[in-house]
């Protein structure tokens, strides 16, 4: 019989997943991680959580991983940019998400907490910010993450209504905050910090700080209704903004020029030229080049007001990051 506090959380050594075990723990859940068996566990070594090591493709780790658990949080996921075949996005995001699914009906989990992202969601402008109602709108950015995140997130609504999956999906934003031992989101408050010029893309996104995302996800454990997708969605920043704050923070003015959206989308597409003559990936891509030059915002009030999420501005979320990176030797 499962535990009646006791919660899986799959990829729980990522930026993400550790935040989340470490929150978990503090709050009195009993945490077992499901990470692969390789995985540095740099970020969880010092919390008393369960570690299994399986592969989130392979369908008996995971039914091993999810017995005896009555709540699960999937959190695994590949988010890299570029570097990446399109079969291994495939491969973790949305067949590791079938297995979740398959094992969560066949032990009779009470909820499933099923980690999206925004950009399945379409964005919008700052005036009018994207929301749950807009649809999908970027399969033409041709993301290998985006794509099969959307075709997971697709799937776990789809099992919802054929098979009365418990599952509520939550869409967060940009990540920022500590223990990014990696670091994955933290790259970009990193980018340049000791440069005296730096060049920024055109479009801008939305930061959400990484604690108000765990808050969001455990009550969405409790609170969230069935069927439902959340944004987790904090302030929306142009990427002069974002470096702005960053700059006044660090007490380190430096000279911020804009890149012109088309000469960075002609590098993304010599980017995807390279790739294709040498094998050898850049990281600036097509599809990258895209997003760097979009307009990504959202609007996270249907959380704020059915998850009880108090969102941190994004001044303190980058504040609390940095001091993380400095405490540990970043720069």
């Amino acid at each position: 019989m499962p535990e009646r506090n006791k919660v899986l959380v799959t990829g729980g050594n990522g930026f993400l997943g550790s935040n989340l075990t470490r929150e978990l723990y503090r709050l009195g859940y009993d945490v077992r991680v499901l990470i692969r068996p390789n995985a540095d566990i740099k970020g969880i070594a010092d919390i008393p959580c369960e570690i299994f090591r399986g592969h989130i493709d392979r369908e008996e780790d995971v039914l091993q991983a999810v017995d005896g658990c009555r709540l699960v949080i999937h959190a695994a996921s590949v988010t890299e940019q570029w570097a990446i075949a399109y079969e291994e996005y495939e491969r973790v995001n949305f067949t590791g998400t079938q297995h979740i699914v398959n094992a969560c009906l066949a032990y009779g989990v009470e909820r499933l907490v099923h980690v999206s992202t925004a950009n399945t969601i379409g964005p919008g402008s700052k005036e009018k910010p994207g929301t749950e109602l807009n649809g999908f709108t970027l399969f033409h950015a041709n993301s290998g993450y985006i794509n099969t995140k959307y075709l997971a997130q697709q799937y776990v609504l789809e099992q919802v209504e054929r098979r009365q999956l418990p599952a509520v999906i939550v869409n967060p934003t940009f990540m920022i905050g500590p223990n990014d031992v990696k670091p994955s989101s933290g790259k970009l408050l990193l980018y340049g910090l000791h440069k005296k010029i730096l060049f920024y893309p055109p479009g801008g996104k939305n930061f959400v700080y990484i604690h108000d995302v765990c808050q969001g996800i455990i009550n969405a454990l409790h609170k969230g209704e069935t069927g439902n997708c959340y944004l987790l969605a904090g302030q929306n920043l142009s990427y002069q903004e974002f470096f702005g704050l960053v700059d006044r923070l660090e007490n380190r003015p430096r000279w911020l020029i804009r890149i012109p959206g088309f000469l960075l989308k002609l590098a993304g597409f010599a980017g995807g030229i390279r790739k294709w003559v040498t094998g050898s990936p850049g990281k600036l891509n097509p599809s990258t080049a895209y997003m760097l030059c979009l307009d990504n915002y959202y609007s996270g009030r249907k959380a704020e007001t059915e998850l009880s999420i108090c969102y941190t501005p994004a001044e303190e979320a980058v504040r609390k990051a940095l001091q993380w990176f400095k405490e540990h030797n970043y720069y």
